[in-house]
């Protein structure tokens, strides 16, 4: 089986409401390239990249030369050809590797008839929880805003009667912290027995971090998510904090690894398929984290139907995954894969079992939605469209007005 031919399609797809995070916002849709790798038998595999509001298609396409002939089996070889360690410092491909790799695992399954986490060990659990991910919000065209603690709970409460969510994460950084800190309280208030995690993206300085993480010390947490930038600082609050520390910023790569090994700053590192450069690597890395007593969790950076049957895949075969899983899924009111969207059953989505990643491409939804893109274009992740001329800092001192409104 060789490779012959790399497809990418740029598409948009619509958010139920824009979502507000400490660096900026996705403006009411995720724009994400889909790939398909075709090989000479026919058979097509297939990946899919973010890009912080922009298409990455021209990328992929550029990556034919390199990969004509290429046998998919080659997961190391293919590694090494598009994302050498040494190459990588004037060229990252990371993330381009990591959709490559999700097409290859894509191709082989199918070949075997088997599923990708066959590929890997073998599921030890037939579906994946996941948290309700929540986030600050814009008024949608069917969604209200989010801004007030009461809004916020009333949010959760549907995301709770609609999938059955036991786990809730705040994503932060948007409002001043004591706000974000009475917020957070109250969905511990409104939710006993529920768990709570909170991730305001780094953005708060060391004595916002203390002070945050002190507050919360008596909720039931799973984490505090990267309070501040940098394992340094995450081991400076982790010493006077009685709270886990997560990351997904500053722990993802395997250097980065042992030293969080080797001079503990999080207590529990979210593995995301795209930021390590595929699924295989952050088996991998949960691997060492087994053998360090390091938590893990499985990251969303944003995803669409293939990326999240990656999430999928890789959440079935950890037998250290304690942690639900991160997924913006339910913000989405589509997908582009054959049936729509994936369903959640009490906060929980089935792995799936067909050949490959187990889905494909729905072909008329992967137009409407490439039409989408070339209407709409891309948009800057790192700006918010509420806040004009606005930029994050780190640590940032400019946070939104909640008494401002939408």
């Amino acid at each position: 089986m060789k490779i012959v031919d790399i497809r990418a399609t740029t598409v948009a797809v619509p958010l139920e409401a824009p979502l507000r995070h400490s660096n900026g916002a996705h403006w009411g849709r995720f724009v994400r390239t889909i790939v398909e790798v075709e090989a000479d038998n026919g058979l097509v595999g297939l990946g899919e990249m973010g890009g912080g509001g922009e298409g990455a298609a021209a990328a992929f396409r550029g990556l034919l030369d390199y990969l004509a002939g290429h046998d998919p089996f080659q997961l190391e070889a293919l590694r090494f050809k598009i994302a050498n360690p040494t190459a990588s410092l004037y060229n990252n491909r990371t993330q381009l590797l990591a959709a490559l790799e999700f097409a290859c695992l894509d191709l082989i399954g199918q070949h075997l008839g088997v599923p990708v986490h066959d590929l890997l060990g073998g599921k030890i659990r037939e579906s994946v929880p996941f948290a309700s991910y929540l986030f600050f919000r814009y008024q949608g065209e069917e969604a209200p805003e989010v801004r007030t603690p009461d809004q916020l709970v009333e949010h959760a409460r549907a995301l709770k009667r609609a999938h059955g969510f036991t786990v809730h994460k705040l994503k932060g950084g948007v409002f001043p912290p004591d706000y974000e800190l009475e917020c957070y309280r109250a969905l511990a208030a409104a939710f006993p027995g529920d768990r709570l995690r909170y991730d305001p993206n780094a953005v708060l300085s060391m004595a916002e971090g203390l002070r945050f993480g002190r507050a919360i010390e008596d909720l039931d947490n799973d984490y505090l998510e990267d309070p501040v930038l940098g394992l340094e600082g995450l081991r400076l609050i982790r010493e006077r904090v009685n709270v886990p520390l997560a990351t997904n910023t500053v722990v993802v790569n395997f250097e980065q690894l042992a030293a969080n090994v080797l001079r503990r700053g999080a207590d529990v590192v979210l593995l995301d398929t795209t930021f390590w450069g595929g699924i295989r690597p952050c088996v991998k890395a949960a691997a060492v984290c087994e053998t360090f007593q390091l938590g893990v969790a499985v990251h969303s950076s944003g995803e669409l139907g293939v990326q999240l049957a990656t999430m999928l895949h890789l959440g079935a075969v950890l037998p250290n995954l304690t942690y639900a899983a991160d997924a913006h899924y339910h913000h989405l009111v589509d997908d582009v894969i054959t049936g729509g969207k994936l369903a959640y059953r009490d906060g929980r989505i089935a792995v799936p079992d067909g050949p490959g990643l187990g889905v494909r491409l729905d072909r008329e939804r992967l137009d409407r939605y490439a039409e989408l893109y070339r209407e709409l274009g891309g948009y800057p992740y790192d700006r918010d469209p509420g806040r004009p001329g606005w930029y994050a800092q780190v640590p940032n001192e400019r946070f939104a007005d909640p008494e401002a409104g939408p």
